[in-house]
């Protein structure tokens, strides 16, 4: 059984691999590293660290053992921080975001019932991007994201919002006269994809490889933003499946939204990290579910 400072004095030398900068970090002396190093490795009964007078990389064995510890140690510093969360109460900082416009006033309620229910939490807000969402959970300068559903690898909590979906297509397509669609149209034409980025499912479920019926759907070019990806709709490079507020949030005489009478609704709401499941946002997640309960 390793004991904690043991751990640590192994991860943090196989992340920075130099002996001096691993004794700084961690507040002691580099004879210190040096010992609690060799003594893991009479353990280990093999060399976890190949060592010169100028480089120290890990050995295989090394690196497989930095592989297998980092999500535990990951695990018990989430399960820490959930506990001193819980025993002082909801205070700190929580950072929460808002993808596409028609989110902000789902998040802005929220945030307004939290600080009211929880006047000593600072809430941060901020508006991601499409190329920034799954990296600003995972670093953690996102607590709580409002954006859609499906968003896999992540926590989906309770749907706030609701809309139907709609096919954006040029101002002058023909499809733009059709007063609904079917989810079949999307195999006649190419359909403008989302960055490489996004989530999966996501994708899956918003521009999907195959109809209902099994018909091939061709891809058209990719956009970096959802602006692009209309102005690419308007350009007439393809069309895109959207949700229902894009009407209204998104106007723009080049672009024509129709709706499509055979698609499931859109659903949106907070998505978030597992191994970040605090006090706070799971209170967050309870005031934005209170605060939105007459727009589901």
């Amino acid at each position: 059984m390793l004991e904690r400072y043991e751990v640590e004095t192994f991860l943090t030398l196989a992340e920075e691999l130099h002996f001096g900068r691993t004794a700084e970090r961690l507040r002691v002396s580099t004879g210190r590293v040096s010992h609690v190093v060799k003594k893991l490795e009479r353990q280990i009964g093999a060399p976890l660290f190949a060592r010169t007078s100028r480089v120290v990389r890990l050995t295989p064995i090394g690196r497989q053992l930095a592989d297998d510890l980092t999500p535990h140690v990951a695990g018990i510093d989430a399960a820490v921080r959930r506990a001193v969360d819980a025993g002082r109460g909801v205070t700190g900082t929580l950072r929460v975001a808002f993808l596409g416009e028609w989110t902000a006033p789902v998040l802005l309620r929220a945030v307004a019932l939290f600080s009211e229910r929880h006047p000593d939490c600072t809430v941060e807000v901020h508006e991601a991007q499409l190329s920034n969402t799954r990296a600003g959970l995972l670093d953690g300068s996102t607590d709580v994201l409002i954006a859609s559903y499906p968003f896999d690898g992540m926590v989906n909590g309770p749907a706030l919002l609701s809309e139907d979906r709609m096919l954006a297509v040029a101002a002058g397509h023909p499809l733009a006269r059709e007063r609904s669609v079917s989810l079949e149209v999307l195999a006649d034409h190419p359909v403008v994809q989302y960055p490489s980025v996004t989530s999966v499912e996501f994708k899956r479920d918003r521009t999907p490889e195959h109809t209902p019926t099994g018909r091939p759907v061709p891809k058209g070019p990719a956009g970096n933003t959802f602006s692009e990806m209309l102005s690419l709709v308007a350009m007439g490079r393809g069309v895109l499946p959207v949700g229902g507020h894009t009407r209204r949030y998104y106007p723009r005489p080049d672009v024509t939204y129709v709706p499509i009478h055979d698609a499931p609704p859109i659903e949106r709401g907070p998505v978030w990290l597992a191994s970040n499941t605090t006090t706070r946002v799971r209170e967050f997640v309870r005031a934005a579910t209170d605060a939105n309960s007459a727009d589901r």
